[in-house]
């Protein structure tokens, strides 16, 4: 039998009006140290986001959440965060924060595949 792993995930929400507390789920991310994993599933449903917003703002959403996948990517090209180890960018990522984009309070579990792990949240908590 495979061995399990201690993984940590966050949702990500989307808060248009940070006053309103109104959220959308839009995505995932998880890390799982042993396995030097960290990455996010992100899904924008646009129709859903404009009852939240304004069209305008759709866009600049995106944008700000294609950051947010960049940064689990890591490299030079996700700017100095980027660049930090997987555990610091979790963390940065997760961090609290009032801000259009924000995620959960980080969860812990037990995975044998955190791919699977992650897609299977994505599937629970956002779609």
């Amino acid at each position: 039998m495979p061995g399990k792993y201690v993984f940590e995930y966050a949702v990500i929400r989307v808060v248009p009006r940070v006053e309103r507390e109104e959220f959308m789920n839009v995505g995932v991310v998880l890390y799982c140290k042993k396995l030097n994993f960290l990455r996010a599933i992100i899904t924008v449903d646009e129709d859903k986001l404009c009852c939240f917003t304004n069209g305008d703002a759709v866009e600049e959403i995106k944008t700000n959440l294609h950051a947010f996948d960049q940064i689990c990517h890591g490299g030079q090209e996700s700017g100095p965060i980027g660049e930090l180890d997987e555990a610091s960018r979790f963390r940065w990522l997760t961090a609290t924060r009032s801000t259009v984009v924000q995620a959960s309070k980080v969860h812990p579990g037990l995975c044998v595949d955190p791919l699977q792990t992650l897609i299977r949240l994505h599937l629970q908590l956002v779609l």
